[in-house]
């Protein structure tokens, strides 16, 4: 008799980026000290006071660089939150009204704060298949929105989830190579299916010579039915800043655009992703509409399926009303709350470890849980790999006991990166958003405690999006936003803070 051991792989290793500078100052907090120091010298030269003095404007300015919450973020970085929330409550941005009793020119419903710039164009792939393409104009970047149907992971093989796994992350590893991608977003909403799809489907098809007890059943599965289903949609979102886009005809852009779909279509089907092809103009705004206004999804989805389309346009599909305050975003007929990833699961991790929190729950009216990643050269990534590879062996070489043993698993970890990255793996920085969106502000309470055990089972550390509600729910939409590049300060900078 043999006794075969069942190994199930796990995944992890992933890292947050290093910054460049002295300890937890950032490079900006390391420049700062020794230039301090400098200027503190020079001050000595003249008087002892004048040196007191300027150590202790040195000490206001590096300090609060040096104190960093547990994702990273220092004092000015929460100061300049708050300040952004004051300066949005004095001019009343924060309250939001559209249509034709609003003093919005054009009487017409318009996608508020970051999506009020925005233009919807719609083009035809080589399948003849139409997408629509989202334009951000104040950053130029067009965004294509695609639909798949994940074949999900009840009664499959391990190796074949093996297999899908691998090749999501060849797919994310290839867009490091597409030209001029900026980012892509993966977005995952759930919600209690009304009924009304298979409603649709199951009425149109009976026929009326049908005996009497079996359509009775049919009727019976239809009431019943919808009360233990849900819905779920899968989008993958990529946004493109093309060079020279300001001097190119539209049509060339949706051409460049539709050359490219066919393939990630492809990449999608291959890692799991099942039936994928390009959203449309019409179903990005019904999408987005229904996020605002979750009591209209019902017949949204009645009306598809009678007409085929709802003839939506991207003008009408933001709220009547919205409202962001401290702890959620009231729009419409629903109030939503979000969470921001502050520290990915340690260790190791199964496939499934988003499982619980991808899952619908009874209780929430739409869930969004987003996904995004930036993926990086494959110049720069060798380079990342190498000085990571370094800090981790000079780490190791200088330190003792205790510390010297996670220095040791900490030059595993790097020497394994280099030889996946020299292997031809890609390195990509990922975050997340997760939106949960209820019916009233009574319902938030509830609505904590379940993120708290959903969190708790994906050993994942998120915070409220507090004072940026409004932002936080707007880039987990399938509109192609990238938080990194909406905001006022370089990246570059940010890095180095």
């Amino acid at each position: 008799m043999s006794t075969e051991i069942i190994r199930t792989r796990t995944y992890g290793n992933w890292s947050r980026p290093r910054k460049a500078g002295l300890g937890s100052f950032g490079l900006v907090g390391t420049v700062g000290v020794f230039g301090g120091l400098v200027l503190i010298l020079l001050a000595s030269m003249f008087s002892l006071s004048a040196a007191v003095v300027m150590a202790f404007f040195v000490a206001a300015f590096v300090g609060p660089l040096a104190i960093r919450t547990q994702d990273g973020r220092n004092i000015y970085n929460l100061l300049a939150v708050r300040a952004g929330w004051s300066r949005r409550k004095a001019n009343r941005s924060t309250a939001y009204a559209s249509g034709p009793l609003s003093a919005r020119p054009g009487g017409r419903f318009r996608p508020p704060g970051m999506l009020s710039r925005v233009t919807m164009t719609e083009g035809t792939d080589p399948y003849g298949r139409p997408f629509g393409v989202l334009h951000h104009r104040h950053r130029d970047l067009y965004t294509v929105v695609l639909s798949c149907e994940p074949d999900g992971g009840s009664l499959v093989d391990e190796d074949q989830v093996d297999v899908w796994v691998a090749q999501w992350g060849d797919w994310l590893a290839r867009l490091a190579h597409e030209p001029d991608l900026r980012g892509a977003s993966v977005i995952v909403e759930t919600a209690p299916d009304p009924g009304t799809r298979l409603a649709n489907e199951v009425f149109t098809r009976i026929s009326p010579d049908a005996p009497a007890a079996a359509r009775r059943v049919m009727e019976e599965v239809v009431e019943r039915y919808p009360e233990a289903s849900s819905e779920m949609n899968t989008y993958v979102t990529l946004t493109y800043g093309l060079r020279g886009s300001a001097r190119r005809d539209p049509d060339e852009i949706l051409t460049e655009l539709a050359l490219r779909i066919p393939g990630l279509v492809n990449g999608l089907v291959n890692a799991g992703g099942g039936a994928a092809a390009p959203l449309s103009a019409g179903r990005i705004a019904e999408v987005v509409r229904v996020a605002y206004d979750p009591a209209v999804a019902a017949d949204v989805l009645d009306i598809r399926a009678q007409y085929g389309a709802t003839g939506l346009e991207w003008a009408d599909a933001g709220p009547a009303a919205a409202v962001e305050t401290v702890g959620a975003y009231h729009h419409d007929s629903g109030v939503s709350r979000s969470w921001l990833l502050t520290l990915a699961p340690r260790g190791t991790v199964r496939s499934s470890v988003l499982r619980s929190l991808l899952d619908p729950s009874p209780s929430i009216r739409r869930k969004r849980v987003a996904l995004f990643y930036r993926p990086i050269d494959p110049a720069t990534s060798a380079k990342i790999v190498e000085s990571d590879r370094r800090s981790a062996q000079f780490l190791a070489n200088s330190s003792q006991g205790p510390v010297r043993a996670r220095a040791a698993t900490a030059v595993a970890a790097a020497e394994q990166t280099a030889a996946e990255e020299a292997s031809g793996a890609g390195l990509v920085e990922f975050s997340m958003i997760v939106t949960v969106t209820v019916d009233s502000t009574a319902d938030i309470p509830d609505v904590n405690a379940t993120m708290r055990n959903l969190l708790g089972a994906s050993r994942l550390a998120m915070r409220p999006a507090d004072r940026m509600h409004a932002a936080a729910f707007t880039c987990a939409l399938p509109v192609g936003l990238l938080p990194w590049e909406q905001t006022l300060i370089p990246r570059e900078l940010q890095e180095a803070l």
